[in-house]
């Protein structure tokens, strides 16, 4: 019913930057507003982690301590797209990225940003490497 669709990944140097796509597509009735959105990464051998999240209007944004400082997460509501930009990439950045939804926007208030099992409709994924 609904779909999540991640671009703009790929290979970039340390120090750099990137910018990663999320759209939303879904059945009429489904309103990419009424979610709350969120990043979360996995790299080989490790656990899935929340990147950044942001609220279903784009007022509240939380960001984990590993991004915070050098990473923005963005959403246009009108064109059913979340944004995410890591600037100052390190190798640790290397990762599948995958953007998720909350349908029901409640992450953005309760506290549970970065809980994975609270996202109900996940991207395919998109892989990261930063690598000199």
């Amino acid at each position: 019913q609904v779909q999540l669709v991640e671009s703009g990944g790929g290979s970039a140097l340390p120090g750099g930057s990137l910018t990663l796509s999320c759209a939303f597509s879904g059945r009429p009735g489904l309103n990419f507003a009424d979610y709350a959105m969120a990043w979360f990464r996995q790299a080989p051998g490790k656990e899935r982690e929340a990147v950044a999240q942001i609220s279903p209007q784009g007022g509240l944004v939380e960001y984990a301590d590993s991004v915070r400082g050098r990473c923005t997460i963005g959403r246009d509501n009108a064109k059913n797209t979340m944004y995410i930009t890591i600037d100052n990439l390190k190798p640790d950045d290397t990762a599948m990225y995958y953007c998720a939804g909350d349908p029901t926007g409640r992450t953005a208030y309760g506290g549970r940003w970065s809980a994975s099992d609270e996202y109900k409709v996940w991207g395919q994924g998109i892989q990261v490497t930063v690598s000199s």
